[in-house]
């Protein structure tokens, strides 16, 4: 993956290759979506940016009141 930053004076170049895996990269323009700060940590980890599976919120028993 590469990546352009604007310092302020000048292009910083970022280029990341993971050694075992590949990124979860859309592969459709209907794929193309925007990224939290926390989304794109997560795919330069090499974690994907989409749950294969959501989690459904859990209410408390009664007898917690």
């Amino acid at each position: 993956m590469k990546g352009l930053v604007w310092e302020g004076d000048g292009w910083l170049l970022l280029y990341k290759r993971l050694s075992e895996s590949r990124f979860q990269w859309p592969r459709s323009p209907e794929e193309v979506r925007l990224l939290t700060q926390q989304q794109f940590c997560w795919l330069m980890e090499g974690l994907t940016v989409t749950p294969k599976k959501s989690v459904r919120p859990v209410e408390p028993p009664e007898y917690m009141g």
